[in-house]
């Protein structure tokens, strides 16, 4: 009888070491084609790993606070066939088999195919462990005080070149043997994490003060979200040089036609808000500024311009701020964003998106209107190198020359990084906007 099929994760895009929140099913339980097997957080979104077909369970391979990557094997799964096959001990065999992990394949090790020791009873090393004994002997730190956990040459090397110590790092290997994954996890989870005794860039720390001196008070964990976007923001406003530009852009014309176009959406079941026309006209300014359309080369020498349009959209959740990105705005309409923006906000704030719904963004959009607020200073989300920042509209008398008329007036708000973007050039890019803002027929230019 065919041995049950190994289940792994599948391509999730540039994640790696994501973790496993929820198990949506057990062992011994039917599944079918595309159902949820398991949940995996990033510090961008949810997203569910599903059965590639038919069957049951036979095994899970993971548990709840696990971190996977792609190709990690997460469950076992007898096809619908041998399923439904009484022979319930014949089917366990393979199963059995499939009980040992197999080894690490991330990186080859010579170190494995050494003989048992003669050994019975190896010696403890000095933090009174004794090392497996089909295993060589630990490495001995350079202060010869303690030895390091079992890793091959390879990782070992990694991890020098790395500057992680491998003492500090648990093994997710046979026999607790250190992979390259958990190198890396480790040196992932130490960049996330905020100093806790100092400022970052040499900036002094917010002292610490005991708020229960002066009345009661409740600690609340902040989200996981909000725990790891924290970080980025933080790398961000110390790392890029923010300077943000002002404006106002003259809608009323746009709300117009906007409202005109109410009647033809709902037939198509859709809702046309003023986000559509922003991202529609943002894509249009891109390519007339490609500097905006780029990033910043790590060697700080060259640009790296994009010649793809693809816009971020900040989406408000019940778990904090995501940033889902519309591909290839430019080539869009105004009734397909419209219906894109509605599925990527409704997947958004129930933690459905997937991994390639946050990726490949050029620049992105805060839109604080239907909230409020007449300014505001975005964070550039890097490696982009500029964000606009959107308030809430409002009716302003504006002189014509003659008299003051009312116009209903939209807050621009961009925050660019100043060592690819010049004030000059911000200026004329948000000169471009309003002008747009002002006479939506630029859009069929």
């Amino acid at each position: 009888m065919p041995s049950p099929v190994e289940i792994v994760v599948p391509d999730i895009g540039d994640f790696d070491a994501v973790e496993v929140i929820e198990m949506l099913v057990g062992e011994g339980q039917q599944v079918a084609a595309e159902d949820p097997l398991i949940t995996l957080e990033s510090d961008k979104a949810t997203m569910d790993i599903p059965a590639p077909q038919d069957g049951t369970i036979d095994k899970l391979l993971v548990a709840v606070g696990q971190m996977v990557s792609q190709g990690t094997p997460i469950a076992l799964l007898k096809a619908v066939a041998e399923a439904g096959d009484g022979g319930a001990s014949a089917a366990a065999e393979p199963a059995k088999a499939k009980t040992e992990p197999p080894p690490p394949t991330a990186q080859p090790d010579a170190e494995a195919e050494k003989p048992q020791s003669a050994d019975p009873q190896p010696a403890a090393t000095a933090s009174g462990h004794r090392p497996p004994p089909t295993l060589p002997p630990p490495v001995a730190h350079a202060d010869g005080d303690a030895a390091l956990p079992h890793a091959s040459p390879a990782i070992r090397r990694f991890a020098r070149e790395l500057g992680a110590p491998l003492a500090q790092i648990p093994g997710s290997g046979n026999k607790g043997r250190i992979l390259k994954a958990d190198v890396k996890a480790w040196v992932k989870q130490r960049l996330s994490a905020p100093a806790p005794h100092a400022g970052g860039g040499g900036i002094p720390p917010i002292p610490e003060i005991d708020f229960a001196q002066f009345g009661a008070v409740e600690n609340v964990p902040l989200s996981r979200i909000a725990k790891l976007s924290g970080p980025h923001l933080r790398r961000a406003w110390l790392n890029i040089p923010h300077v943000t530009h002002h404006d106002q852009a003259d809608i009323t014309e746009l709300e117009s036609f906007r409202q005109s176009l109410k009647v033809e959406a709902e037939k198509e079941g859709i809702r046309i808000t003023l986000l559509g026309f922003v991202i529609k006209i943002l894509a249009r300014a891109l390519k007339k500024f490609p500097s905006f359309n780029a990033s910043l080369h790590p060697d700080g020498e060259q640009l790296i311009v994009k010649k793809y349009y693809n816009i971020g959209i900040a989406v408000d959740t019940p778990q904090g701020l995501v940033v889902p990105v519309i591909k290839e705005a430019d080539r869009k309409t105004i009734f397909e964003l419209a219906r894109e923006m509605g599925e990527l906000s409704e997947r958004a704030r129930a933690g459905r998106l997937k991994a390639d719904d946050l990726q490949g963004g050029c620049i992105s959009i805060s839109s604080l209107g239907g909230i409020g607020g007449t300014a505001f200073t975005p964070i550039v989300n890097a490696p982009e190198v500029a964000i606009l920042g959107i308030t809430r509209a409002s009716m302003t008398p504006v002189w014509d020359g003659k008299e003051f008329r009312p116009r209903l007036m939209l807050p621009l708000d961009l925050s660019y990084d100043h060592r690819v973007i010049d004030g000059a050039e911000a200026a004329r890019f948000v000169a471009f906007l309003r002008e747009s803002f002002g006479d939506v027929r630029r859009l069929a230019l």
